[in-house]
């Protein structure tokens, strides 16, 4: 079995799919999520996706077989409330994630209620339209600890070669309060930091990451943590894999730069 490349993707805002007046704006955002189909090479057994808007005491992994929508979001017209993305669960793959992080060492749990937010389904609806592919999320951990998610990912690292893709889906830059021009010159530090430290030799790759807060403009860029870390699950999977920047622009909600990255054996 191939082994399967892991992500960090920006999801952009909300239900922007479903959103004339937002899909405009998120076309370059749209086109790096439909090319990753294409970039993997293979359809995966299981998507494993580690949202940004979970997050539980423990890593807890959602083992519904036919998971419901969550609209974790507000403001938005009627019908975003009313969207469906009716992908199939992976209840044993969510049993085979619990033992993999509790061997690791980390706490774990299943939770058989929880259902698909829009930091999965917003940018799957783009990768997998059809919704022909399991998928099952994967919460933060309340603290957002750095070396823990880190952890995370070296736990999850064997799924790579059973057929699971991980994606870490959150946002290189987020700051609600900070979005349009006044984001232009604290995100473009922010990202430059960011592809310097994800093209770094692992070992340093991963001692900038727990040294994150210290970048240029991190806490401008970075309010609360939950949307970078996603972003450390999907490094520690890879560990010495070489990243590449899958998505890059710099006008993302009027000023924001953004990126998404791969990571992969063969990049």
């Amino acid at each position: 079995m191939t082994t399967l490349p892991t992500y960090f993707i920006s999801h952009g805002g909300g239900p922007w799919p479903w959103m004339e007046d937002m899909r405009p704006m998120m076309r370059t955002l749209a086109a790096s999520l439909a090319d990753m189909p294409r970039q993997i090479g293979v359809t995966p057994k299981a998507v494993l996706c580690i949202s940004a808007h979970w997050e539980e005491t423990a890593f807890t992994a959602m083992s519904n077989p036919q998971p419901p929508m969550l609209y974790d979001y507000g403001g938005f017209p009627p019908h975003t409330y009313q969207v469906v993305y009716p992908a199939p669960g992976a209840p044993a793959l969510a049993q085979r994630v619990v033992e993999l992080v509790a061997a690791a060492g980390l706490p774990a749990a299943l939770d058989a209620e929880r259902g698909f937010d829009h930091g999965t389904f917003a940018p799957l609806v783009v990768v997998y339209p059809q919704a022909d592919v399991p998928v099952l999320q994967l919460s933060l951990k309340r603290g957002l600890d750095p070396a823990t998610h880190l952890a995370l990912g070296r736990a999850l690292a064997p799924l790579r070669d059973e057929g699971v893709l991980i994606v870490g889906s959150g946002l290189s830059y987020h700051n609600l309060r900070a979005f349009g021009p006044q984001a232009k010159a604290p995100s473009k530090a922010f990202d430059d930091w960011l592809q310097a430290t994800v093209a770094a030799a692992p070992a340093e790759r991963e001692q900038r990451l727990l040294d994150w807060a210290s970048a240029p403009s991190a806490r401008m860029a970075h309010p609360r943590e939950e949307h970078l870390l996603p972003l450390m699950v999907a490094v520690g999977a890879a560990y010495a894999d070489p990243a590449t920047c899958v998505y890059h622009e710099e006008a993302m909600f009027g000023g924001v730069t953004a990126s998404s990255f791969r990571f992969d054996v063969s990049a």
